[in-house]
């Protein structure tokens, strides 16, 4: 395939994005009607996952086609130097590509380019930065310089507002709609086609901070939802004992029960931002179409996580049950089916095989992931038959395997086993651990081989063993 053949990439995350809020997922409240003309047209992938839940880890996976294992990021930790051998975006620039990052990349240093020719920046409320201290955040955030300069505040920041970047206290945005962060990274993309090289494709990679807290969209988009019927959420009777971790007082729980106005506001300001992206996604292709490159451009939509929205007393994201582990994945474009739903097991490793796949390139031997094309045109055949993912939750490591229609779920310390029939429980209600034992143990020997060998030890003489230390990152890419 020639360079001037080639198909431009779009590939966009949206973090924090449930893999069940979509419309054309069948959502009872969310409304994302551009995404589900995405899907109309495009193909869907229904049992994609996240295999580690955060957003540092998710991200390894996403830019690397590595799996955890290898990549080395197990859960969350910040400031863990980015050193990998090769990345997403260096195969694109490599093969002539023009390759730009707008938004959240969550490296370390910062300011790492992992690949692109050129990066604009969001991280977000920038945890690590503000915690070192002395840094001028604007260093290490584009759209805070950017802010300032739009707004005429020279001290004008993302946290104004007061909102915890990892709360579910929920509020209007406190600006100008066109100063939203969501607006920011549309806003820059739009600019990126407008001076892109023309001689060239390109891959695009635009990485959306919410629906990620803080909960605050523009007011419009939060109204729609206060007066909506929003689903309860769901809890299975086995979420009672992980009750000695609640949390309820905090106001960035991870453990614990909001009160019905307050789970009914982070509802709304979560599913408001939701719509918000979905609105400006719109913009973007709209922009695309003007400059006459809808036809040979391939979009692809995923998340690096989902968020657990008090789905079995449980918020935020890290643990293996469906709210956090699941997330989205719909590619749209040429040559991708149109109106197509495939239930192959996919995870964030996968996506760099699959986009180099389908922009004619070759994949690296390093890549651990899979092309999902061949799913895309309908095979099922082939495939990995089941994903591990892992995170650190609840004082320990949550260790989990799901192929789409069961899930098993290990706990390091507890040693606690979960088995959910996803195909008939798809809320994770029913924990049929003790009524299927000859599947429990097929499963729990499937994760025994995924973890003999592994530093921590959890397997020894061929059995799980509890109470083994864990670290966030593996020895392997410490260097701090």
């Amino acid at each position: 395939m020639s360079e001037q053949k080639r198909p431009n990439i779009v590939l966009i995350c949206a973090d924090q994005w449930r893999g069940d809020c979509l419309g054309a997922a069948g959502h009872p409240a969310v409304e994302t009607p551009y995404l589900d003309d995405m899907c109309l047209y495009g193909t869907r992938f229904t049992a994609a996952y996240s295999a580690t839940p955060s957003c540092i880890s998710a991200r390894a996976a996403l830019m690397t086609g590595l799996s955890q294992r290898s990549h080395g990021r197990v859960s969350y930790e910040d400031s863990v130097t980015w050193n990998y051998e090769t990345y997403l975006a260096d195969e694109f620039t490599r093969h002539g590509y023009q390759t730009q990052a707008i938004g959240k990349m969550h490296v370390f240093p910062e300011r790492s380019q992992c690949g692109f020719q050129n990066v604009i920046l969001h991280d977000g409320y920038l945890h690590a930065s503000r915690a070192r201290g002395g840094v001028r955040l604007e260093l290490n955030d584009d759209y805070i310089q950017w802010l300032r300069e739009k707004s005429g505040n020279p001290t004008a920041d993302y946290f104004d507002h007061g909102l915890n970047c990892n709360g579910f206290v929920v509020r209007p945005w406190d600006k100008a709609e066109e100063l939203h962060p969501t607006n920011y990274i549309t806003t820059q993309a739009v600019d990126f086609l407008r001076r892109r090289d023309t001689r060239k494709p390109f891959f695009l990679y635009l990485s959306y901070h919410r629906p990620h807290p803080p909960l605050d969209p523009p007011a419009w988009a939060l109204e729609q939802y206060l007066d909506k019927e929003l689903p309860p959420p769901p809890c299975g009777a086995w979420s009672e004992q992980f009750s000695s971790h609640h949390t309820p007082q905090r106001s960035d729980l991870f453990s614990g029960r909001l009160t019905p106005q307050k789970q009914r506001r982070a509802q709304a300001g979560y599913y408001g931002s939701m719509t918000h992206i979905d609105h400006q996604l719109n913009r973007l292709r709209e922009a695309i179409i003007d400059y006459g490159l809808l036809g040979e451009t391939i979009f692809c939509f995923t998340s690096d996580h989902g968020e657990m929205l008090g789905d079995h007393d449980l918020y935020r994201k890290g643990v293996a049950y469906e709210g956090s582990a699941k997330i989205p994945l719909v590619f749209r474009g040429p040559g991708i089916p149109m109106g197509n739903v495939s239930g192959v097991p996919a995870e964030l490793r996968d996506l760099m095989p699959t986009l180099l796949d389908l922009a004619g390139l070759p994949i690296p031997e390093v890549v651990e992931g899979e092309s999902l094309v061949r799913a895309m045109q309908g095979e099922r055949d082939g495939f990995k038959s089941y994903i591990h993912g892992e995170h650190g939750a609840l004082g320990q490591a949550m260790q989990w395997l799901t192929d789409g229609e069961w899930k098993y779920i290990w706990l390091s310390n507890d040693g606690i086993e979960q088995l959910f029939n996803l195909k008939s429980d798809p809320q994770e209600l029913y924990d049929l651990a003790a009524a299927e034992p000859q599947k429990l143990a097929e499963w729990r020997g499937r994760l025994i081989e995924e973890l003999t060998g592994r530093e921590e030890g959890f397997v020894e003489g061929g059995k799980l063993v509890c109470g083994r230390p864990y670290r966030a990152s593996l020895s392997h890419i410490r260097t701090v």
